[in-house]
């Protein structure tokens, strides 16, 4: 009987490709990975085994996903179209290269996923894998099978005695990790529609009860949060945390209509606390150490790395390649930003660095000024040069 290890998320999409794997003669075993999106994995494994798991492997992944994946694209500044802060892009690269080293250990021949036909994460996963380990053949249930609806899938689990929960009616999509929460589907495909309160994850909206702004400070040591308020912590840790307090402000959240990698467009709200305040804090300590034209070029890096990673091209030789740039640049990011966190915002409001290009003699108007504003003349005179007539 041939094995495939199948990306198991314990909803219905992949509680019935266990089944219907198995009745087409697989030995299945669930794979899943714990990037920090909490719930009950002892429910989870045993609803598994129930649809027909042979095996189950639950792996905790938060620590790794954390310093080989999340920071790494927040290093790069990477947002892909302005807003997304790519927390289910980045998560299935870990996952991927999980399937592949379990599909090794377990001498398996195939590996499966529950992504649609639609969606950006069957790229992902199957480029992925694909690079990873180009022997392995990779079936996708939900593309093959026969049931033409989410009704019919339920029908199916139910006359297999597949136990999923089907009396809750929530309608959205919801996929969460450490670094923040996707939603999609229900009301949420009508781009007229304003989200419902009711289907945000993690914030607090508006009508909240008013609470006075708190500050909060991010040392930073070559580009990655090492300390919060003067305590180190350990990367989850500090994520955690950050998506606590920043989801109290209602930090994070973003409404837009995105270009999916296969070519349509989809609305999606999107929910990260942590991801906004280190953005925006890592951000700004660019601003102070950096030179000017690494900064600027860094930005045109920034953009190519957002679409990279949300194209599903995490183990490319240009993410590689882009990924040393970073690091160079992120040697001399060592330094302190406090940011001011406000209902529905965040800034800072003070930044400090031994590494710091910002000189008060030069940039100030009072007494201290050493500019020497005589040169400018020269300056301008040789600037223009290439424009005069």
């Amino acid at each position: 009987m041939k094995k495939v290890i199948l990306a198991y998320s314990g909803g219905l999409d992949t509680s019935v490709a266990i089944k219907w794997l198995a009745d087409k003669g697989y030995s299945v075993i669930a794979y899943m990975a714990d990037v920090g999106q909490g719930g009950d994995f002892k429910a989870i494994k045993k609803r598994a085994e129930i649809a027909g798991a042979s095996k189950v492997i639950i792996e905790d992944l938060k620590e790794r996903f954390a310093e080989e994946f999340v920071f790494p694209a927040l290093m790069a500044n990477a947002v892909y179209e302005g807003r997304y802060t790519l927390a289910t892009a980045l998560s299935r690269p870990i996952i991927a290269n999980g399937l592949v080293e379990a599909a090794k250990k377990e001498k398996a021949e195939c590996v499966a996923h529950g992504c649609t036909g639609k969606g950006n994460d069957q790229v992902r996963f199957e480029v992925s894998c694909r690079i990873l380990e180009p022997g392995l053949k990779i079936i996708a249930p939900v593309r093959e099978w026969e049931f033409g609806s989410r009704e019919a899938e339920i029908r199916y689990a139910k006359e297999k005695n597949i136990p999923i929960d089907v009396t809750k009616k929530s309608p959205y999509s919801i996929d969460k990790n450490l670094w923040g929460v996707s939603i999609e589907c229900g009301v949420l495909e009508d781009p007229w529609v304003e989200p419902p309160e009711g289907a945000y994850q993690l914030t607090r909206g508006k009508s909240s009860p008013a609470k006075k702004p708190r500050y909060v400070e991010i040392h930073f040591d070559s580009g990655i949060p090492v300390e919060l308020n003067g305590a180190y912590m350990k990367p989850v840790d500090l994520l955690e945390e950050l998506n606590e307090i920043g989801a109290e402000y209602g930090i994070g959240r973003s409404d837009m209509v995105e270009n999916r990698l296969v070519g349509i467009k989809s609305r999606e709200v999107y929910e990260a606390p942590a991801a906004a305040i280190l953005l925006s804090a890592h951000k700004d300590l660019e601003a102070l150490v950096l030179d000017r034209e690494t900064a600027h070029f860094k930005e045109i890096v920034s953009l190519k790395y957002s679409e990279l990673v949300y194209y599903g091209l995490w183990y490319s030789p240009l993410k590689k390649a882009l990924d040393k740039f970073i690091k160079e640049t992120q040697k001399n990011v060592i330094g302190t930003v406090r940011m001011k966190l406000e209902q529905g915002r965040c800034a800072a409001t003070g930044r400090k660095s031994k590494f710091s290009l910002y000189q008060e003699a030069l940039a100030t108007y009072t007494e201290k000024d050493k500019f020497d504003q005589k040169l400018a003349k020269g300056f301008i005179e040789i600037w223009g040069m290439p424009y005069r007539r």
